[in-house]
């Protein structure tokens, strides 16, 4: 029987879409993804993240889904939090893959309290795992984790490329001083779609602006 792993990148920058990725893989190529030394990639460079990649796209299965900044901005504007816009993710790549074994780097404090909200909503004859650094226990997870990264890597790049000359998008995170330094080139009604508005981040400087 072949395993799902699910994990995401791009949860918290303010620039940029969150990737939601599932790995689909039997025994035997979890057996080759071990020795390949896949792994969190968190603890990989970026070198070795993208020629690991290219690795696990060749050996698995994969399914990403890509959440634009935009499509956060419009579901928070409609109440529904970061959990469950993953949670929406990770159900479309579920049912995607028609996986009947799945393993989730959990989303939700409670991973318990995960597994049982989407054993609900999937019914019987799925098994659901979630676990908090997933990425770091099965190597189907890591190997999600590599295809989320390496994939919002090539979307952070495309931006990076487009507006370089006005200074350096820096890891798009809200504490990082480059990216805020980038953000202030913008007012805050003509801020570009790849931004998410609805960020703490962006609303003070809107309020600064003001």
């Amino acid at each position: 029987m072949k395993i799902l792993g699910i994990d995401e990148a791009g949860r918290g920058p303010v620039i940029g879409p969150l990737m939601v990725c599932g790995v689909l893989a039997s025994s035997e190529q979890l057996e080759i993804m071990d020795k390949m030394g896949i792994k969190d990639s968190k603890k990989i460079t970026p070198k070795k993240r993208k020629f690991l990649y290219r690795k696990i796209k060749r050996i698995a299965e994969s399914f990403v889904v890509r959440i634009s900044a935009q499509d956060i901005d419009n579901l928070r504007a409609k109440n529904v939090n970061l959990n469950e816009i993953e949670k929406i993710a990770i159900m479309k790549i579920i049912k995607d893959s028609q996986a009947k074994s799945v393993i989730i780097d959990s989303v939700d404090v409670n991973p318990s309290r995960f597994e049982r909200e989407l054993s609900e909503v999937l019914g019987p004859g799925i098994e659901v795992k979630a676990e908090h650094s997933a990425d770091d226990k099965y190597v189907v997870v890591a190997a999600a984790s590599i295809i989320a990264k390496v994939e919002r890597d090539i979307e952070i790049e495309k931006i990076a490329r487009k507006y370089n000359k006005l200074g350096e998008l820096g890891s798009g995170y809200p504490s990082d001083p480059r990216t805020k330094s980038f953000l202030k080139n913008f007012n805050y009604d003509n801020l570009p779609d790849f931004v998410r508005k609805s960020w703490s981040t962006v609303q003070k400087l809107k309020d600064h602006k003001q």
